[in-house]
Parts: structure tokens; C-alpha cells; sequence
């Protein structure tokens, strides 16, 4: 006869059977212990009354705790979970109540993060899309609105004879000029044309020089060479957590130095950014990491942030290869 599992007990039944376990103890006790209660109670007595009850209620504490325990690791599961860390998932063992709760708690997880990775493909797909036409624009319209602009302060300036008011034509030329490489920059950050043209290198070797130029930020980058074949997206997605962990830097670590690394094993392929500033301290993940992990679960990535105070901070964005050097989609990885 197979012997029945305690997980498989209902949780009714398992707390029924831990009390009536310690109360017929407690009535066994009364029975053959030679122990009788006087009238009125003597000290001796009350003492071993005292210690007889106290004893229950520890028994019965520990045998609720035991069988309790898996709720209890069920809330603080639910009150701990993150779908941008997706694979966060209770162990299952037998056929109980408790059981079967764990385990459609896990598939509902399982649910939620297919359906929000479905869903964060979808948003990031449109905003790639108006990024690109909105590049589009400013480079079509807006780009050769102010080259016809700069041509023709070109030609006034040359036609006049008055030196101040050329010198006057001569600098609205330099701030139109101005302007003009800001809105090229701009369609070159909304859609970086050089890793649809070149690929990633080139366009991650483009992203670190234009930050150096216009932040003042030294970024060391180093690429190692025979990197396996990446579709677009994943492509994308490497640059653009490149461009965001550059940007933060940037802005906020008040570094000296950054440097971003590209390498690969022949199972995964790593993109290192490590800068040398205040790191991020206790501060909570804003809306720009958020994003970095969301555009890693579209490629079945892992994003990881390493940093201590004063120390920096170094953002390790991981995408796992096939053998044949191609891109490989395994689901989103455990945390």
C-alpha cells in the first residue's frame, strides 16, 4: 500500500490532526501521570499546571509553523515579485490544497509575464516605429529647411557691403549651422541609421564618440572581435541599453570615466558599461532601467546592475547565442 504524502493532506485536515495530537497528549498525560489538582491549588501543582500548558502551546506553535510554512513563503513571494525578473518560482512537491495553490500561483506568473512581455513587444515596437519616423522628419524636412536657411545667409552675407551687418549674417549663419548638426544629432539618436548601414560596432564605436563630444566624457570602448551574427533587434536592443547606460552616466554618476565593453564566449554575448562614479546608493530603479530590462526580456536577455557607493556602477546586459553563433530566443532566463 503506497504510504499517503503529508503534502498531500489537506491543510483543514493537517491543522485538525497537529491540534488533536497535542491535546490527546495532554489528555494521556492527565490519565496516567500520577498528578492530582487539590482544592485549593498548591504551588507545586500550579507550577506543573503552568509548565504542562506552556509545553501545548509551544508544541502546538511548532507544529503550526511546520505546517504553515509553505504559506508563508507563498506571501512573501507575492509581496517580493518582480516581472522584469522573470522565472521567480516556488518549488512544488505533492498533490495538497497548498500544493495546488503554489502551483497556480506559478502558472499565473508564468501568464503575467508572457502577457507583459507580449505587451512590451507591442509598445516598443511602435515607439521604434514613431522614433523612426519622427527621425525621418526632422532629417527630410526640418534638416533641409535650415540648410536652405543657412544657403541663403550665405548669399545675403556675400551680397552685402556694410561689415557689421555681414558680421551680423555671418553669425546667424553659425547658429543655424548650429542648429542644424543638434537636429542631425537628434534624428541620429531617434533612429541611429549607422547600425541599420554599418551594424553594431560601428554604431556603438558612433554612440560612444558623439558622448565624449557633447557630454565631455571620456568612454573607453573595446569590442572584441568575431562577433556571432545578431538580427535587428537584438542589435537594437544592445544599442539602445548602451545609449541609455551612457546617457544615465552622463547625467548623473558624475563620473570621470566610463568604459563600454562588447564580448561574446560562443554562448552569450555581453555588453559591460562601467563608469567611476557616485554609484547608485540606495536610489530605486527609475523609468531608464526599467526600460533596459523590459527591451532585454524581448531578446530572452538578463540585465544586471552592480554598484556601491562612491564605487560606480557597472550594467551587464547578457543575450544567450545558439553554437552556430545566431541569436537563439530561450524564454526569459531565471533570475
Amino acid at each position: 500500500m503506497r504510504p499517503v504524502e503529508v503534502t498531500s493532506v489537506p491543510l483543514f485536515w493537517r491543522i485538525f490532526v497537529l491540534n488533536a495530537v497535542v491535546l490527546c497528549a495532554a489528555t494521556a498525560l492527565l490519565l496516567w501521570a500520577p498528578v492530582t489538582v487539590s482544592v485549593p491549588v498548591l504551588f507545586t501543582e500550579a507550577v506543573v499546571l503552568v509548565v504542562g500548558l506552556a509545553v501545548m502551546l509551544v508544541a502546538n506553535a511548532v507544529l503550526l509553523q511546520l505546517g504553515l510554512a509553505p504559506l508563508d513563503r507563498l506571501t512573501r513571494q507575492m509581496a517580493t515579485v518582480d516581472l522584469l525578473r522573470p522565472g521567480q518560482r516556488l518549488p512544488v512537491a505533492g498533490q495538497g490544497g497548498v500544493t495546488r495553490l503554489i502551483r497556480a500561483f506559478n502558472e499565473m506568473l508564468a501568464r503575467l509575464e508572457a502577457e507583459r512581455a507580449a505587451s512590451n513587444s507591442r509598445a516598443l515596437s511602435a515607439q521604434e516605429a514613431e522614433r523612426r519616423r519622427i527621425s525621418q522628419e526632422l532629417h527630410d524636412e526640418v534638416g533641409q529647411s535650415l540648410t536652405a536657411v543657412l544657403m541663403e545667409l550665405k548669399r545675403a552675407a556675400d551680397r552685402v557691403d556694410d561689415p557689421v551687418l555681414r558680421a551680423d549674417l555671418n553669425q546667424a549663419q553659425e547658429t543655424t549651422r548650429a542648429s542644424l548638426d543638434d537636429v542631425r544629432r537628434l534624428a541620429r539618436r531617434l533612429r541611429p541609421g549607422v547600425l541599420d548601414d554599418l551594424g553594431l560596432v560601428s554604431a556603438l564605436t558612433s554612440l560612444a564618440t558623439e558622448i565624449s563630444t557633447h557630454a565631455g566624457l571620456p568612454v573607453h570602448h573595446e569590442f572584441q572581435p568575431g562577433l556571432p551574427a545578431l538580427d535587428q533587434q537584438t542589435e537594437l536592443v544592445f544599442y539602445r541599453v548602451a545609449q541609455e547606460g551612457l546617457t544615465n552616466v552622463a547625467r548623473h554618476a558624475e563620473a570621470t570615466q566610463v568604459e563600454l565593453r562588447l564580448s561574446h564566449d560562443g554562448e552569450r554575448v555581453v555588453l559591460r558599461i562601467e563608469d567611476d562614479g557616485r554609484g547608485l546608493g540606495l536610489a530605486e530603479e527609475g523609468d531608464g532601467v526599467r526600460g533596459m530590462r523590459e527591451r532585454a526580456l524581448l531578446v530572452g536577455g538578463s540585465l544586471d546592475l552592480k554598484s556601491g557607493s562612491g564605487r560606480g556602477t557597472v550594467v551587464t546586459l547578457s543575450v544567450r547565442i545558439d553554437q552556430e553563433g545566431g541569436l537563439t530566443w530561450r524564454g526569459p532566463e531565471k533570475a
